[in-house]
């Protein structure tokens, strides 16, 4: 196995014979070793655990099991997510004194089932408040194309070790684009599915009503096939919608037949840089999208998403500031502290025009089925780099990393971002957004934009 070497690549040469689980997972323990002090994804490698698994896989195909679509291949999962035997991090210095998880979170139960080995969990921002992947008390994860840069956040560990080659697949989750903001800086795909698509069941919350769990990965495919084997219901996630299983692999095939696909406008085309833009052009060329489409009020949005992560954040957050306050990562403990002075009516006003934002936005997809739009307004920033520059305005770095993802994240829907070249330097993306429940739709539109060229997930190192 390669550091290039895609999930689908892997399964399809451990069900034909060509390599044993056994020597996947070696090969990607062996990289780890080598690799990751540089990068610092990693912030547990459960190397016994994934030989015992491998082992195990290994001896069932030699008696005639079928291997699962996704056999033998090595995926890590950022700390929030339980894993048996780990206290589960959340990215913190308090959570460390909890007892270990008694059993793997529903996601990473599900890969397994599937075939899948896994080898640890991932550095990722404190209690995943946080867009930058520079953690106070693990050390930042470090960007793979440019050490010195971010990785960006939360799932900061989940885009490094993709992007490193040190797995093919990861999982992470995304409340305002912890997902979608590592998959850019990194040069990754990841997957937001639509709200309550997926299990989050053994993971630690941060704001429950826009909180999603998905994959990162190296191709289209890889993301398809990760997300096929994790659907389903579980009577463990109370917020789950009652939806049947859906798989999409099959359908990336079609590619773009048929779709109405628009590029957004208005707020989505200012306040980034013009690389940020050219890639959108990029993929809308690749997908032959001329349409311009404008989300109302999606400013808005993301002011009104502020102050819901802020309120829900800091509600869950209570106990532990009144208790270990001077045990959070300042920067985390003060944006939860002011999270508690917020008045109700202000929470109660953005619930409102949360549900208003929803309504509209869903009327656009009588227009269109897909929507192109960018996914952050820079390139990786430099570690600890407080503030930026936006259309000539200098303005702090943290906050204004989200400006593109945190008003498609307010109202669940499902997005890939798929990294997409444009000149020579650090990685940029696309984000390809649909209509709930439609995660299909925009994969069979990153597939294409993957496929025409344009898209393409480099491995640093």
């Amino acid at each position: 196995m390669t550091n290039q070497e895609t999930a689908v690549g892997i399964a399809a040469a451990v069900a034909a014979g060509r390599l044993t689980a056994s020597a996947t997972i070696e090969a990607a323990l062996a990289r780890i070793a080598a690799v990751d002090p540089g990068v610092n994804a990693f912030t547990d490698v459960t190397a016994e655990r994934a030989r015992a698994r491998a082992a195990a896989l290994d001896a069932e195909r030699a008696a005639g099991k079928p291997p699962g679509p996704l056999a033998g291949v090595p995926f890590a999962v950022k700390n929030l997510f339980d894993v048996a035997g780990l206290p589960t991090r959340a990215g913190s210095k308090i959570n460390r004194t909890r007892a270990p998880a008694a059993r793997d979170g529903a996601l990473i139960r599900r890969l397994e089932a599937a075939g899948a080995i896994l080898v640890g969990a991932l550095n990722m921002g404190e209690y995943a408040y946080d867009f930058t992947g520079e953690n106070a008390h693990d050390g930042p994860s470090r960007n793979p194309h440019d050490r010195g840069r971010m990785t960006g956040g939360s799932s900061g560990g989940s885009g490094a070790a993709v992007a490193a080659g040190l797995v093919p697949l990861t999982l992470g989750s995304d409340t305002n684009g912890s997902i979608r903001v590592p998959s850019a800086f990194c040069g990754t795909f990841g997957l937001k599915p639509t709200f309550g698509r997926l299990s989050r069941a053994g993971s630690f919350p941060f704001v429950a009503s826009f909180d999603h769990l998905g994959p990162l990965a190296r191709s289209v495919a890889d993301l398809s096939f990760a997300y096929d084997a994790m659907q389903g219901e579980d009577p463990d996630d109370p917020w789950q919608a009652p939806r049947p299983v859906e798989p999409v692999t099959a359908a990336l095939a079609q590619g773009t037949s048929g779709l109405r696909i628009a590029v957004a406008g208005g707020y989505f085309a200012r306040g980034g840089e013009p690389d940020c833009f050219a890639a959108v052009r990029l993929a809308a060329e690749a997908v032959a999208a001329t349409r311009s489409i404008e989300i109302p009020e999606a400013a808005r949005a993301r002011a009104a998403a502020f102050v819901i992560t802020a309120s829900e954040a800091a509600g869950l957050h209570l106990d532990r500031l009144r208790e270990r306050p001077g045990d959070y990562d300042p920067a985390v403990r003060d944006r939860l502290i002011a999270g508690t002075t917020i008045p109700a009516a202000w929470v109660h006003r953005a619930q409102r025009f949360r549900s208003w934002y929803r309504a509209r936005v869903l009327a656009l997809f009588d227009e269109v089925d897909v929507i192109l739009a960018p996914c952050t307004p820079c390139r990786a920033l430099t570690i600890g780099q407080a503030t930026m520059e936006l259309d000539g305005v200098t303005v702090p770095a943290r906050p204004n990393i989200g400006i593109f993802t945190q008003p498609i994240s307010f109202i669940g829907l499902p997005v890939v971002a798929v990294p997409v070249r444009v000149g020579g330097g650090l990685p940029l993306a696309v984000q390809v957004i649909a209509a709930p429940w439609r995660e299909d739709l925009a994969l069979r539109v990153a597939g294409a934009i993957e496929a025409a060229g344009v898209g393409a997930a480099p491995v640093a190192g």
